[in-house]
């Protein structure tokens, strides 16, 4: 009997082997997976969308603002599905980054969303093997805000922010001091850190995508629904212009798109079909 069973786990256990191996051999096909990267002693959740191909360029895209890390890895899945369905090329591999959010202040999360982009750069061929060719950054909102600052700090094939900010948080955190606009957890935690606007508007300046709209080390297409809500645009045109002063950056497109929301990448046919143009012409 007891040789009966050692026979019997040797060969359920062969047959785990040889599933195993066709699962990894799966991975030469398309799949979309979750995985969990490190870079730089930084970890972050991706969500990888691979096409049939193995010789890929990339679109690593980054989600709006959820508050809580419990929603993070559903906001990647979002994001990733938005960006898949207007994107024209069947064979892009997409890379979605489910950077933290819970008890960071707006801008601590950044190591996360540039580890996920260096891990996509250095190790994404090896880890999957493939061969990453051209890699493109993809943001929405709070996820606009972080590709237009690591577009600072790397250089890409191109730079696409959708509904890019927090722009001004001195002016945002401002009205909700003074009881114009609903509190938010984002000015909370700033308060409870710098003190209010009035006593430290410094710091809170530092952190807004005002900020950061000079140096620029690829070319970067802003999209702007005009219908947005009027926290967002009281700082747009500012935005812009100072952005179009830069001297020493690369290229830099704004679409202003009428009668549609912060959504309005996803929303627009215009929109989508300046988005695919920037991509297909890089």
């Amino acid at each position: 009997m007891r040789r009966i069973l050692c026979l019997l786990l040797v060969l359920c256990f062969g047959m785990f082997c040889s599933c195993h191996k066709a699962i990894d051999s799966d991975m030469s096909g398309a799949y979309r997976i979750t995985k969990k990267i490190q870079y730089n002693n930084v970890s972050v959740d991706v969500v990888i969308d691979k096409p049939m191909n193995n010789d890929v360029d990339v679109l690593v895209v980054y989600h709006g603002t959820v508050f809580f890390d419990n929603k993070i890895l559903e906001a990647a899945f979002t994001a990733l599905d938005n960006f898949k369905r207007i994107l024209d090329r069947k064979n892009m591999m997409i890379v979605s980054v489910a950077y933290p959010e819970e008890n960071l202040l707006m801008g601590d999360n950044l190591p996360h969303a540039e580890a996920g982009f260096l891990w996509v750069k250095h190790r994404a061929s090896q880890d999957l093997g493939i061969t990453v060719k051209k890699i493109f950054l993809g943001g929405h909102s709070q996820g606009g805000y972080l590709v237009t600052r690591l577009n600072t700090m790397h250089q890409t094939q191109g730079v696409i922010a959708n509904g890019p900010g927090p722009f001004n948080l001195v002016y945002r955190c401002q009205l909700e001091e003074n009881g114009q606009a609903p509190s938010t957890v984002t000015c909370s935690m700033l308060r409870d850190t710098y003190g209010s606007t009035t006593a430290n508007a410094s710091a809170y300046f530092q952190r807004s995508l005002l900020n950061f709209t000079q140096g620029y080390l690829s070319d970067i297409l802003f999209v702007q629904g005009m219908n947005d809500s009027p926290i967002q645009l009281a700082s747009w045109s500012q935005f812009k212009e100072q952005v179009l002063r830069c001297s020493s950056c690369r290229g830099r497109q704004f679409l202003e798109v009428p009668n549609f929301g912060h959504t309005a990448l996803f929303d627009s046919p215009r929109a989508q079909a300046e988005f695919n143009q920037f991509i297909n012409s890089r």
